[in-house]
């Protein structure tokens, strides 16, 4: 027993106890923000933000240790060194899938994870924490207010393929804008030699529209022989 008193002595005389408190209070605003990511589904993950952060609260501390036995030293070139590092890692998080661009949001938490990470190797705990509630919040409540407000945030395009080069474009036009989606450019292809007309619409539509239900209704106009929807 006496041993192990001793250890905890010397591990706590060594600040190794308050290192151990920076990084685990890192690690748990970064799984708090990994774990809303992955409720979206999105490509970064737990780990990945986690490494992230415990790595910077990490630069962090040794950046104030340095600082320390060097006095003319500059304490945040480390801190200015990892966010530019951090932006390489965030770069990596946007995708582009079609003519949409994904993973904005993710990149900026990849920002976020790491700024906390090095607060909390400071010892700033209440703006970490602090940092990390506006964050969930704004994750959560704002992104119910876009999409209750600004739905239509995906870039589709509709191809239709029409045996016909007589074309009746307000019912096509009707179907589209009944189903709440907006009407960006319109571009029309008529093939004589083979009595066919192929139109392309550029749309802005919601994240949650049904495709399969939207492509059935234009396969119950006559003469429509193909339908294709896709980003």
């Amino acid at each position: 027993m006496e041993e192990v008193l001793i250890i905890f002595r010397n591990i706590t005389s060594h600040n190794y106890f308050d290192y151990a408190v920076r990084l685990v209070a890192s690690l748990l605003c970064s799984l708090f923000l990994g774990i809303e990511r992955k409720q979206h589904q999105e490509i970064i993950g737990i780990r990945t933000l986690m490494l992230i952060s415990i790595s910077s609260c990490l630069l962090s501390i040794l950046s104030l240790e340095m600082a320390k036995f060097q006095l003319t030293s500059d304490c945040t070139r480390i801190a200015a060194g990892v966010v530019t590092g951090i932006g390489f890692i965030g770069a990596g998080a946007i995708l582009k899938q079609g003519i949409n661009i994904k993973g904005l949001t993710t990149a900026a938490i990849v920002f976020c994870a790491s700024a906390m990470g090095l607060c909390c190797g400071s010892k700033l705990y209440f703006p970490a924490f602090t940092v990390l509630f506006l964050c969930l919040f704004i994750l959560a409540f704002f992104h119910k207010i876009e999409q209750k407000f600004f739905p239509l945030t995906k870039i589709k395009h509709i191809k239709i393929v029409i045996d016909s080069l007589e074309v009746n474009s307000s019912t096509i036009n009707e179907i589209i804008l009944n189903n709440g989606i907006i009407i960006k450019e319109t571009h029309v292809e008529k093939d004589i030699k083979k009595e066919r007309t192929k139109i392309t619409f550029s749309v802005k539509c919601s994240e949650s529209i049904d495709t399969i239900k939207l492509s059935n209704m234009f396969t119950k106009l006559n003469q429509i022989s193909k339908v294709m929807i896709y980003e």
